[in-house]
């Protein structure tokens, strides 16, 4: 029997001045600091102590990556020894230089033990971050303490509050790294380790700070983590830097790691983040290994530029088509707009942004698609259109994937038109699709494995956030977010008006109420898939008049000024009296007797319709598991992340609160109540 690979390898490498130890955490499949990787350098640390032939010590990671973070798989419970601060107190402690050689990404306990080494080493394109806030912890391992010493507190606070990651040519502006090297790393390292002198980070002076600037620093990393207590907690930490003594300081941001990691915020933010890893792999095909290099656009309105923009950031060529020549060009302008704004608020590098924008190219033939690797049509939510212009797009580029962006539509009829019906899949965008990362992944029984392994490799260098999703109306997301409007509907019927609804929901985490919602996005949207039904006779049982009302009276939302709120010229919303007016005239007229309806029950009827409609759509097909159903709320429709989405939430209520959830919804729809289809939906666990 073999033994175990161990997660630290230890050796001795000679150099200029002496034999340098070196320890590499190999620990697959992202160098997670487990309590193996933590134990295996504790080891190492002790033999570098210990070793009067050694004069330093390198620690770097296996298969071209640092540490990607703590294995927060470890956090539910109590973490076991040693503890990250154990190991950096040894380094620290350790009379010998260690240096940190990084490449990849070093990111939260990653960070924490690259700051307690003595100097930090890295190639251009390695990726540092400390993410602890955005899963509703702070750091545990002396991020708050350190960082600052380094970076100064207004870097340090920017950097924790939005978890943001930055370069290696960044980190070395900041002060984060001493060095870059685009050269051999490990050696690098070494002859560094040779040169470079002891110089515990925990005994810096922390840089004077300005507090205007750390002020506003602090103001938009609490806007950027949505106000959350856990983000007060950071902040309050980085100002203890340099006023609180050291050891002080560090044993109080453990103490408030330690409570944050197993709070119920902190445990809703693990399950979403595992939940959209199992997400990406629910096909069971790889991603391709290859990139894409030529793709084209078909439909260059606000939703095929944003597209376009997307596309050129995965770094492939994108031909922006309409038969609009001119309408095409504008497109293409307006994904390069996009582009640079996406440079301007620092989430693209310049260069990448650069490449990105000289990779868009417009054109008004269909002609122009051959050679195109990839097609997507994003024209108008007609099927005869779609149909035809797919048809199209295979006889130019016959050899192409294909991909049609629709909301509603079934892709496997679209598929039913094609002479290659396994090329087609669906890809739902959600707009503004170059900054909404949801993308809805929509195979029919005929798309080939091929297709979908290509499409899932360009969402991930999209970096999107995929979905699988059944062939069937609304998919996942607009299946539930539709039930959700509906049951928000009912409401304003039976006694609230859409103030309270909206300020109730925003209340409970959501950006936006409902009919906010409604408004920004235009009620003649929802009105005509709300005709097609009716001509189709599939209208819900019970049915709200009031929508339609607006529509008639040409209250369309923002862009008319007028919806189920009153707009100023600067587009801000105030409850209109004409609206209420007609809500309690609505209700009068079918007889319904109002009453009042308080927050808890409109939060509860509310998400409670996201809940009971999820489980349906995991019953029937459309969604594969019921993680996907978080993974898609929070993502796409603004399902507060701090609650783990709609179905998590629900999970951490009692049994008997959730049937009479799930009973009050279905009396709400005037529907047959199914309690025992719910429960034993959110019975099942596990995140496959």
């Amino acid at each position: 029997m073999s033994s175990p690979v161990p997660a630290v390898r230890i050796d001795v490498r000679p150099a200029s001045r002496g034999d340098v130890l070196v320890l590499t955490i190999d620990n697959p499949p992202v160098n997670a600091s487990s309590a193996a990787v933590r134990a295996g350098l504790l080891d190492g640390i002790r033999r570098l102590a210990d070793d009067p032939a050694l004069v330093a010590g390198v620690i770097i990671g296996a298969r071209g990556t640092f540490v990607s973070g703590s294995d927060i798989t470890e956090f539910d419970g109590p973490v076991p020894e040693p503890l990250l601060p154990t190991v950096i107190a040894a380094i620290e402690a350790c009379p010998l230089p260690v240096v940190a050689a990084l490449d990849g990404f070093a990111l939260g306990g990653g960070l924490e033990l690259a700051l307690g080494c003595d100097y930090r080493i890295g190639s251009p394109g390695v990726r540092l971050g400390m993410p602890a806030v955005s899963l509703g912890m702070v750091p545990g391992a002396g991020g708050t303490q350190r960082l600052p010493r380094l970076v100064g507190p207004v870097a340090a606070i920017r950097l924790i509050l939005t978890g943001r990651r930055i370069s290696g040519a960044e980190g070395l502006a900041l002060g984060l790294l001493d060095e870059t090297t685009e050269a051999d790393l490990l050696g690098a390292a070494v002859e560094a380790a040779c040169r470079c002198s002891k110089r515990p980070t925990s005994g810096l002076p922390v840089p004077p700070v300005d507090e205007a600037l750390f002020a506003a620093a602090v103001d938009d990393g609490m806007r950027t983590s949505k106000q959350r207590p856990n983000a007060a907690d950071a902040v309050e930490l980085v100002r203890m830097a340099g006023s609180v003594p050291v050891g002080a300081a560090l044993a109080e941001e453990r103490a408030r790691f330690d409570r944050l990691r197993v709070g119920a915020e902190a445990a809703a933010l693990r399950h979403i983040f595992f939940a959209e890893r199992a997400a990406a792999r629910r096909s069971g095909i790889r991603p391709s290994p290859t990139a894409l290099r030529r793709t084209a656009v078909i439909g260059a309105g606000a939703m095929g530029s944003g597209i376009a923009a997307a596309l050129a950031r995965s770094g492939a060529e994108v031909m922006l088509i309409d038969v609009d020549t001119e309408q095409a060009a504008r497109g293409r302008d307006r994904a390069r707009q996009s582009l640079e704004r996406a440079v301007a608020r620092g989430l693209l590098e310049p260069e990448t942004g650069e490449r990105a924008a000289s990779g868009l190219s417009s054109s008004g033939r269909m002609e122009d698609l051959a050679g195109a690797e990839l097609v997507v049509e994003a024209v108008f939510e007609d099927a005869a259109i779609k149909a035809g212009v797919l048809v199209e797009a295979q006889r130019q580029a016959p050899s192409a994937v294909l991909v049609t962006n629709t909301s509603y539509l079934g892709v496997a009829s679209l598929a039913a038109a094609l002479p290659d019906p396994a090329a087609l899949i669906g890809l739902h965008f959600f707009n503004p699709a170059d900054v909404m990362r949801l993308v809805e992944v929509v195979p029919t029984a005929l798309t080939a494995p091929e297709t979908v392994s290509t499409v899932l490799r360009l969402v991930a260098d999209m970096d999107k956030q995929p979905v699988l999703a059944g062939d069937r109306e609304g998919f996942i997301g607009n299946r539930l977010f539709a039930a959700y409007r509906r049951h928000a509907e009912y409401l304003i019927e039976d006694g609230a008006l859409p103030a309270d609804v909206d300020r109730a929901l925003e209340g409970f985490g959501f950006a936006l109420g409902p009919f906010a919602v409604a408004d920004l996005s235009g009620l003649q949207i929802a009105h005509s898939l709300r005709e097609r039904l009716r001509r189709e006779g599939r209208l819900p049982a019970r049915y709200v008049d009031i929508p339609d009302v607006l529509v008639d009276q040409g209250r369309l939302g923002r862009r008319t000024s007028a919806g189920y709120y009153a707009y100023d010229e600067k587009g801000r919303r105030t409850a209109d009296p004409l609206v209420d007016a007609l809500v309690l005239a609505e209700s009068a007229r079918k007889g319904l007797r109002r009453r009042p309806i308080g927050p808890d029950e409109i939060v509860r009827r509310a998400v409670g319709a996201l809940v009971v409609e999820g489980c349906r759509a995991v019953e029937d097909g459309t969604a594969r598991h019921i993680d996907d159903v978080d993974v898609v709320m929070v993502n796409g429709f603004g399902f507060p992340r701090h609650l783990g989405g709609p179905m998590h939430w629900a999970r951490q209520l009692p049994e008997g609160e959730l049937a009479t959830m799930a009973a009050t919804v279905a009396q709400a729809a005037q529907e047959a109540a199914d309690p025992a289809l719910v429960l034993a939906c959110l019975a099942d666990e596990p995140r496959g």
